[in-house]
């Protein structure tokens, strides 16, 4: 059974639309991003909030060009960056109420670039009151992409422009099940129950990048992401992928996911019975009723 969103009468973006997007992603890629992998000095890096949470010369120049091009092409929209936030957290408090809002994540994965591991990716969503209607994950090395938005299924567009569906995975037991899951970001209590329970699961680790993570994830390669960092920017796009490829994404107490939300845990899955599963599995990481 699938969980996908209801089809609305009108895409968020026209076709012409959508290509004028992703030729922008591209050529950030093309002239900020990829130049600058494997190329950076020590002053083209920095920390945010500690030395796991960087930011490159690459992030701060792909979102600043893909920011103009989305304004010169969608004037009365939204655009939020996450390295804008970084700088004026109130840019979140717009979701919420925009009709239509870009979200860029410029260079997911930045620990892994500043490291040199070809693992990273641009995630842009677009949404609709905080609602996700589109999304789309790029690859800057593989120079590919996955797509959808809530009128259409997920799809891969490869570098040779080929375009092909893609589905999440068929549902398998709770011991053959591999996800990612980000422990590390959790509160001491979380952390514990998590590291309590992970033994009972095939596998669970992390990439460093949500663009990745939902990418297999929509591809069927994986079977579940629980998170309780909420950036909007990680997590928008890859909503709405895994459910339009076949998947269920909901808080882990089943409410809707939304963009403007900051707390709580998320669960996205390859179906609806996977999602069942993982959520009884770590129910107890929600408050006693």
């Amino acid at each position: 059974m699938t969980n996908q969103l209801p089809m609305a009468v009108t895409a968020p973006l026209s076709p012409a639309q959508k290509t004028q997007l992703i030729n922008l992603i591209r050529r950030a890629a093309k002239a900020e991003i990829m130049p600058r992998f494997r190329t950076l000095d020590a002053g083209d890096i920095d920390t945010k909030k500690d030395e796991n949470d960087l930011v490159t010369a690459a992030d701060t120049a792909a979102e600043a060009m893909i920011t103009r091009g989305l304004q010169i092409a969608f004037p009365h929209a939204l655009v939020i960056g996450e390295e804008a936030v970084s700088k004026s957290p109130d840019l979140l408090k717009g979701i919420a109420e925009a009709e239509l809002c870009f979200i860029i994540d410029p260079v997911d994965g930045t620990w892994n670039f500043a490291k040199g591991m070809p693992l990273f990716g641009t995630i842009i969503a677009v949404c609709r009151f905080g609602q996700p209607v589109l999304g789309l994950i790029y690859d800057p090395v593989g120079n590919d992409l996955i797509i959808t938005d809530n009128t259409t299924p997920a799809e891969w567009r490869t570098r040779s422009g080929r375009h092909r569906p893609i589905q999440t995975a068929v549902p398998k037991p709770l011991d053959q099940m591999a996800g990612y899951m980000h422990i590390r970001q959790m509160s001491d209590d979380a952390r514990a129950l998590m590291w309590s329970k992970v033994g009972a699961l095939g596998y669970v680790g992390t990439l460093r990048c949500s663009a990745h993570e939902y990418r297999l994830l929509a591809t069927g390669a994986a079977d579940f992401i629980l998170s309780s960092n909420l950036n909007s920017w990680d997590h928008a796009a890859g909503v709405l992928l895994c459910q339009q490829a076949g998947g269920k994404s909901a808080m882990l107490d089943g409410t809707a996911y939304n963009a403007a939300m900051t707390s709580g845990y998320l669960l996205s899955a390859s179906s609806e019975a996977v999602w069942n599963d993982v959520a009884t599995h770590f129910a107890g990481l929600l408050p006693e009723a």
